[in-house]
């Protein structure tokens, strides 16, 4: 005879699991702790329980069809997108694309209006619509001036159409640390080359990025990039930075005045110096300022009274503060110069050009940044380089050391309105810099 019945299993889980909790293994145990958040109840009856009927009724009604469509319209054409690979024509595109129509090939070789297909970017992405038989029916191409190229197939052959589209402005963020140089640390972040350039020429003034760059040196970038058809076509304006240069933060912000666009930091101070340190964004010096130096062609101990930057034939050299041209033309063993007055007190001299740039002659007003030649071999010059130097009331001084003046800062009218727009600007350079291996993409 059964002398005690079991009790039906009708408590919360939890309690039975607390019941049965030293007679089960570990691992039973951890099956009941999944069972329980997962949610699933459980229980047990015991024998010869009774168990109340459930009533079932059936209900049967009719139910009204939707009222077929024969569309005798032809369907959608199937869109296909192919990237630009390094080394590709507009042939091995369509190849890709599966497109056999030599009728087509024979219009975008020959069609003035489809000229903008052989100028292919790897990265750009190509669009392609065909029909059943591998003919081309449709294309669409972004042009290199932002324009979207499209060529359709007519009754009569094939048709282009150019359209400019929507506006679609975004913000990015990109950052990164030099580990070896600039432009390597750049591309690791995914930096365009526009946009390092533009970086460069934002803090020219506090950064010789040839010679004072160190590695552990850290940058972030709020820029401007242009969308068409959800893909980036193009870089704009650097919106605000930070460079960390031997471990003092450089910040700028771009702010619009009634001179035109410039870069402030935080305080107003104007990152754009009346002078930049290098007239060249990339070089090396080989020989510097001295008053003792042995020359190269006259062989004689001579005081060199300037500073010479290394550089290939060619490349573009840069007037260093906004001033007038008072002289372009040749002169004993400076060969090609240009003499620039920047105001009562300062002149700069560039020297051994192979040509001068297009308007600059005598009386010319220049602009700081402006190229005013390329650096070449004439005068008195063993191999190609620029001879630069900066004087101060008729008397050259070391353009690497001395002190130079700074620009105007912001205007204190502007100071309040400057400090709200900059503000959510430093939010995100603040976030970049909370994170600084994550890249961001934000709607403008």
């Amino acid at each position: 005879m059964i002398t005690h019945k079991p009790r039906i299993l009708a408590q919360p889980l939890r309690t039975a699991v607390r019941a049965v909790a030293g007679a089960v293994s570990p691992g039973q145990a951890v099956a009941l702790a999944v069972l329980t958040f997962a949610g699933v109840a459980a229980f047990g009856i015991t024998p010869d329980t009774a168990l109340d009927s459930v009533a079932v009724r059936s209900v049967s009604r009719p139910l009204a069809l939707p009222t077929l469509v024969h569309d005798d319209a032809p369907d959608d054409p199937y869109w296909r997108e192919e990237r630009v690979q390094r080394g590709d024509t507009i042939g091995s595109l369509l190849a890709r694309a599966s497109v056999d129509d030599p009728e087509a090939m024979n219009f975008l070789r020959t069609d003035p209006s489809a000229r903008d297909l052989y100028q292919l970017r790897p990265g750009r992405s190509l669009r392609v619509a065909t029909d059943d038989d591998g003919r081309l029916t449709g294309l669409k191409f972004l042009a290199g001036d932002g324009a979207i190229l499209s060529v359709a197939r007519s009754q009569s052959g094939f048709v282009t159409a150019r359209e400019q589209p929507p506006e679609d402005v975004r913000v990015t963020m990109r950052s990164g640390e030099i580990r070896t140089s600039l432009f390597a640390a750049a591309d690791e972040a995914g930096l365009p080359d526009a946009v390092t350039l533009a970086l460069t020429d934002v803090f020219a003034g506090d950064v010789d990025f040839y010679h004072d760059l160190r590695r552990g040196d850290r940058f972030i970038v709020l820029y401007e990039t242009r969308y068409v058809d959800g893909e980036p076509a193009s870089t704009g304006r650097i919106l605000a930075a930070e460079f960390v240069n031997r471990g003092i933060a450089l910040h700028a912000f771009l702010w619009r005045t009634q001179d035109g666009d410039g870069y402030y930091d935080e305080n107003g101070r104007n990152s754009r110096k009346a002078f930049l340190r290098s007239p060249m964004e990339f070089s090396r010096i080989t020989s510097g300022f001295t008053q003792g130096r042995f020359h190269p062609i006259l062989h004689t101990m001579r005081a060199h009274k300037g500073t010479d930057f290394a550089a290939p034939t060619g490349t573009p050299v840069r007037v260093t503060a906004d001033g007038v041209v008072t002289f372009a033309g040749q002169q004993n063993g400076y060969g090609n110069v240009v003499f620039v007055k920047h105001d009562g007190t300062y002149s700069t001299v560039y020297a051994h050009l192979s040509r001068f740039a297009p308007d600059i002659r005598e009386g010319a007003r220049v602009h700081q940044g402006d190229t005013i030649g390329n650096v070449g071999q004439t005068g008195w010059a063993t191999g190609p380089h620029l001879h630069y130097e900066l004087r101060v009331d008729g008397e050259p001084r070391n353009p690497m050391s001395v002190a130079l003046p700074i620009a105007m800062p912001l205007s204190d009218a502007d100071r309040a309105a400057f400090a709200a727009a900059i503000a959510p600007l430093a939010g995100q350079l603040a976030v970049v810099r909370a994170l600084p291996d994550v890249h961001l993409t934000a709607a403008d």
